[in-house]
């Protein structure tokens, strides 16, 4: 396995969001980026879970923390 393909790899997840234990299935890259981003704000990936959760509407969770990763790590669209 190549390192882009290790990134790649899904893998399963378990966490504890509204006192209910769910899972999520995100890319390892992602997943490191998620831990990330809690450590730069110092709060545990459950916790930013938790408020990711709370704003997802309709999407699935790990699509919504996708999003929450992109969001936070890119500039929004027409920025310079």
């Amino acid at each position: 396995m190549t390192p882009e393909e290790g990134r790649a790899c899904v893998v399963k997840r378990s966490l504890v969001v509204a006192g209910h234990r769910t899972s999520v299935s995100l890319e390892d890259a992602f997943w490191r980026r998620l831990q990330a981003i809690a450590a730069q704000r110092g709060v545990s990936v459950n916790s930013l879970a938790v408020e990711v959760d709370a704003a997802r509407g309709e999407a699935n969770l790990s699509s919504a923390l996708r999003v929450f990763i992109l969001e936070t790590l890119s500039p929004p669209a027409g920025a310079a």
